[in-house]
C-alpha cells in the first residue's frame, strides 16, 4: 500500500498528523514486542510540544531567614543565599515533539539498546529544533544505542540525517541526495579499538510502500522493523484510505 501525504490536503483536512504519529508509534510497539527475543521489550514514548509545566514549590520570603529548629533546642541555621547571576539571557529553549519507541534489555538492568524516532514538523521547523533533534540522535549513537529515524514530513524539506553526519563531523561521508522523505537505520560498533558507524539509508516516495529496516539490539543481533506493516495497521485503525 502507498505512503500517504499526511501534511497536505486532502488528508490533512480529514485527519490530524499528531494522532497518526502517536498511533504509528503504538503500532510499531505492537509489531516489535512479539518479534523481540524474550530478554528485550519495547515501550512507547510520546510527548507533544513546548508547554511543559513543572510543579515547583514556592517558598515564602520569611523562610529565607534564620530559624530555630522545632522543639526550641539547637542552634538556628541561616539559609545560604547565592550571589546574583553573572549573566542573564532571554532564550527560547527548543521544545521537542517526541514520537518514539524504545527497546530495552532487561538482563542488563533494563538498559536502552535501540530507539525508533518518528520525525515531526516541529523537529524540522527551526535551526535550534533541528539541532536539538540531531544532538539527541547523536547522543544515542555515542552511547551505543541503535537508531532508526523515519521522516515522512512533507511540509518541510530539511534532511536531518545530513545534519546528524555534520554534528558527528563525518566530513568524509558519502553525500546523500537531499530527499525530503527517508528512513535511516544506524548503529555504532567497535572495530580494532576504533568506533565505526554503520547506516542503512532508504529514500521514501509518496505512493510507494515503506521498506523493512534493520533494528540492532546488539552487535550480533538484529530484528527486522517492518515499517510498511505498522504503517498500514495505523491507517486501518484510523480509517485512512
Amino acid at each position: 500500500m502507498p505512503l500517504r501525504d499526511h501534511f497536505h490536503t486532502p488528508l490533512r483536512d480529514r485527519r490530524h498528523w499528531e494522532g497518526f504519529h502517536s498511533d504509528w508509534a503504538s503500532s510499531i510497539l505492537r509489531y516489535l514486542n512479539p518479534h523481540l527475543p524474550p530478554r528485550y521489550f519495547a515501550e512507547p514514548r510520546t510527548h507533544l510540544g513546548a508547554q511543559v509545566e513543572v510543579d515547583v514549590a514556592t517558598f515564602e520570603e520569611e523562610r529565607l531567614v534564620a530559624r530555630e529548629p522545632e522543639g526550641g533546642n539547637g542552634v538556628a541555621t541561616a539559609v545560604w543565599a547565592p550571589p546574583k547571576p553573572t549573566q542573564t539571557f532571554l532564550t527560547d529553549l527548543p521544545a521537542q515533539d517526541t514520537f518514539e519507541v524504545r527497546v530495552y534489555d532487561e538482563q542488563r538492568g533494563a538498559r536502552l539498546v535501540a530507539a525508533v524516532e518518528l520525525v515531526s514538523p516541529t523537529n524540522k521547523d527551526r535551526s535550534q529544533h533541528r539541532r536539538a533533534f540531531v544532538l539527541k540522535c547523536a547522543g544515542y549513537l555515542v552511547q551505543g544505542v541503535a537508531l532508526v529515524v523515519v521522516d515522512v514530513v512533507t511540509e518541510r524539506h530539511q534532511n536531518l540525517h545530513t545534519d546528524l553526519l555534520q554534528i558527528l563531523e563525518l566530513t568524509d561521508a558519502a553525500p546523500r541526495p537531499e530527499v525530503p522523505l527517508y528512513t535511516v537505520a544506524s548503529r555504532t560498533t567497535k572495530e580494532n579499538d576504533r568506533w565505526r558507524l554503520d547506516t542503512w539509508y532508504e529514500g521514501l516516495t509518496l505512493g510507494r510502500p515503506l521498506p523493512t529496516m534493520p533494528l540492532w539490539l546488539a552487535s550480533d543481533l538484529v530484528v527486522p522493523l517492518d515499517l510498511e506493516a505498522s504503517y498500514e495497521e495505523t491507517c486501518r485503525v484510523l480509517r485512512i484510505s
